[in-house]
């Protein structure tokens, strides 16, 4: 029997197999949830690649060839959820005063330092960082470090420099600011329970929040 000539072989028939881009990044979010699943319960260094490929259902040599490794694919966890619950308007291009755009970045951020999951990501960090440098820069370059450089662009603004008192510590304004905004993160981590309801700990950020206009504002 002579084989089929190329040119009878149809294209659809050619890309029959080939997956949907949809299904693909379908696939990809399983991947990225089941290694989260994992990281948190067992934690980063305690979760290999095997057991998050199993329970992903795909070879060990996928997560290499779309994150890299294990770091790789914490990152993208991070950037994931960090996506998920934080969805903030660029600051360096909101022209609203200056006290509507930090009340609105302060409130979204302060939700998003209470979200379970984040809690939880941030015990497996802090307990695992010594000993792992690895997974403390590529948590911190997946969250506060993005987070610290948005901070940055808006206050070096000139319309908003030129609100502030030209006294300030401007390098460390931002990380003045995020700490405002945590509150007593002791608490939060060691006693989750006992914490004030959403509207009183917002009551509570907003007075934060003025002691720390009151301080940079001219």
């Amino acid at each position: 029997m002579s084989k089929p000539s190329q040119a009878s072989v149809s294209p659809c028939a050619r890309g029959a197999g080939r997956p949907k881009a949809s299904d693909v990044e379908a696939r990809t979010q399983d991947l990225i949830d089941a290694a989260a699943a994992l990281f948190l319960a067992n934690g980063y260094t305690r979760t290999s690649l095997e057991a998050i490929a199993r329970a992903a259902r795909v070879a060990v040599r996928t997560i290499y060839v779309k994150f890299g490794g294990k770091a790789g694919l914490l990152n993208a966890v991070l950037v994931s959820r960090r996506d998920q619950f934080f969805r903030m308007r660029d600051m360096d291009k909101d022209l609203r005063p200056i006290r509507d755009v930090v009340g609105d970045f302060a409130h979204q951020f302060y939700d998003l330092l209470c979200k379970e999951q984040l809690i939880a990501m941030q015990r497996v960090v802090i307990a695992e960082a010594p000993g792992n440098p690895e997974l403390a820069e590529t948590f911190y370059s997946a969250g506060p470090r993005l987070t610290r450089d948005m901070l940055d662009r808006f206050f070096a603004r000139p319309d908003v420099r030129a609100q502030l008192r030209p006294d300030l510590p401007f390098g460390q304004l931002s990380a003045i600011l995020t700490s405002t905004i945590a509150g007593d993160s002791v608490q939060r981590f060691v006693f989750p329970d006992a914490q004030p309801g959403h509207d009183e700990a917002h009551r509570l950020l907003d007075e934060r929040l003025e002691l720390f206009f009151r301080a940079v504002l001219r």
